[in-house]
């Protein structure tokens, strides 16, 4: 599936926990972007994902639209695992809204309808 996005995985782990991580973990053995070290935690604290008690990131995902704005940021609990099918359906939808000018309604998944953004056609089919 190709959807015309940059994908970056940022931690404020060391690049040689990342080398450790990628070589060791059967899951992340496949893995073909980026692993960026923000040791100084520079990144996540400029995204706002930066957690002051423990001195390392939130598990956070963010979304950047082609002219630098946030468009979507998700915070997982530590003990809760990202859902790809769901930033996958994210960025289909933000794609989809832009070609279109559509709005995307909720549970939306690729090769719907969009809704119209018109405040005039509120409650109509």
């Amino acid at each position: 599936m190709e959807l015309n996005t940059q994908v970056l995985a940022i931690s404020t782990d060391s690049i040689f926990s990342h080398k450790v991580f990628l070589e060791t973990s059967p899951s992340l053995k496949t893995v073909r972007y980026p692993l960026v070290s923000d040791r100084n935690q520079d990144i996540c604290k400029a995204y706002r994902v930066s957690n002051e008690r423990t001195g390392a990131s939130l598990r956070a995902s963010i979304f950047i639209d082609p002219m630098q704005t946030i468009v979507a940021k998700f915070i997982y609990p530590a003990e809760v695992g990202r859902n790809i099918e769901e930033h996958v359906r994210v960025i289909e939808a933000l794609q989809f809204a832009e070609k279109t000018g559509k709005g995307v309604p909720a549970n939306w998944k690729s090769g719907q309808n969009g809704i119209s953004r018109n405040t005039k056609n509120i409650g109509q089919i």
